[in-house]
């Protein structure tokens, strides 16, 4: 076995083979073999500590088949972190086998914040038909129209200026109530600038103090979750030495994307305690004021009071629970009051199952997993009858997007800070 501290017979061996986790598993789902279930995972783990099954490449695909949706851990009786396991042992899958090129190339970029943006500039002035997505002839078909792709793979494009090149460090209030700083995540930052946009134009209007903090970086999601420890390593330490210079001087931390906030708040505990325990005191208190960026809006200010006020708007919106929103956090009831304030909100038939995202292996080297689950989502949202689906995601844009996108659907994704944003 490689040297990984993390104990997966201990969470094994607390598995009762009840199989509540079966029917909820996104893999098990698309690919119904109980190898590829929570419990097969669990069982497959204890093997691999036990020294009975080798870490091969066979064993290396099926441990980067889960989707970590999270949806085993909600339902288990026990509560077990399958889903840690998993990321635990993607950190031997990495040790050994090392880490495809394209992402090694990629969470370079996320370490190295001044060459993505490099990179990003040269993306917005050259990029191909991969990256940039064809527009309609009928894109402008209600005023949250986004240009679709005709065919083939659909991926983000970049933006002309990343968000935190596009405003100033600090933005006063005129009669500031609050102070928070915005964590911005990648893809808000570099590709849905918009979502940012949108959330500066809240705050003002809430008269909050904005802090956009320069040197952050990567919350290293897409590195933890590929199994690149060494990068989670170095960027959440980064994060919690630069967050602790200036925490003090703010209410609160905002994360508009579900993913980026689950990480600083969950993840950053789980690998903390495991890894860097001296960083564990940090992290405590700076954990204490970071907050998805709906969830401190309706709990902490005025917003709710404010939207009331506002017209009602004509748009059909349906809400989509990112995996790293309500399974890990608690988070669904917030965004869904805050958007209903100006919208119709239909609810899906079950808004909870995962779209398929699955992180950057799913999304390259088993896509057509990633196309079977989202396939399942869009055919939920299309039945619907909405204009609009909107999740606090971008990840889950990506994915849902993708999949409408095939389904030949004419709805649209909209991040809810932006619905909020238009009904103000």
């Amino acid at each position: 076995m490689e040297n990984n501290i993390f104990n997966f017979r201990e969470i094994s061996d607390e598995c009762i083979k009840c199989g509540k986790c079966i029917p909820e598993c996104t893999i098990h789902r698309v690919n119904p073999d109980e190898t590829t279930s929570p419990r097969g995972f669990l069982d497959l783990l204890a093997g691999y500590q036990n020294g009975d099954i080798e870490l091969d490449k066979n064993a290396k695909d099926i441990f980067e088949s889960c989707f970590l949706c999270t949806n085993c851990v909600q339902v288990c009786p026990n509560h077990l972190q399958t889903d840690f396991a998993i990321e635990n042992v993607r950190k031997d899958i990495a040790d050994k086998y090392g880490i495809s090129w394209f992402k090694r190339v990629f969470f370079y970029l996320l370490r190295h914040r001044k060459v993505f943006d490099l990179v990003a500039k040269m993306g917005y002035m050259f990029q191909t038909c991969g990256f940039k997505i064809e527009e309609e002839k009928n894109a402008m078909r209600s005023k949250f129209s986004i240009p679709l792709v005709k065919k083939g793979r659909l991926l983000p494009s970049m933006k002309k200026k990343s968000f935190l090149n596009k405003y100033p460090e600090k933005i006063p209030a005129k009669n500031p109530k609050k102070r928070v700083a915005i964590f911005i995540g990648c893809l808000a930052n570099y590709n849905f600038v918009e979502v940012g946009d949108a959330l500066v134009k809240i705050l003002k209007a809430l008269d909050i103090d904005i802090f956009i903090p320069k040197k952050q970086m990567c919350c290293s999601a897409p590195a933890y979750f590929t199994g690149d420890f060494d990068t989670t390593d170095k960027l959440s330490k980064f994060n919690m030495d630069y967050f602790s210079e200036w925490i003090d001087e703010v209410d609160a931390i905002l994360v508009p994307e579900a993913t980026c906030s689950a990480m600083l708040k969950v993840d950053y505990e789980h690998y903390f305690k495991e890894y860097a325990p001296e960083y564990l005191e940090k992290h405590k208190k700076i954990n204490s004021k970071i907050f998805g960026a709906t969830e401190w809006l309706y709990k902490e200010t005025n917003l709710n009071e404010l939207l009331a006020k506002k017209a009602m708007q004509n748009d059909k919106i349906t809400y989509h629970d990112p995996c790293h929103f309500r399974k890990v956090q608690g988070i669904y009831k917030e965004p869904r009051s805050l958007i209903e304030k100006n919208y119709n909100l239909i609810e899906m038939s079950d808004p909870n199952i995962c779209c398929g995202f699955g992180g950057i292996t799913m999304q390259t080297e088993k896509f057509d997993l990633a196309q079977k689950a989202g396939k399942i989502k869009a055919d939920m949202i299309d039945e619907t009858k909405a204009d609009v689906v909107a999740a606090e995601c971008s990840a889950c844009r990506i994915q849902i997007t993708e999949a409408l996108n095939n389904n030949k659907s004419d709805v649209i994704f909209k991040h809810p800070l932006e619905l909020i944003a238009n009904a103000l």
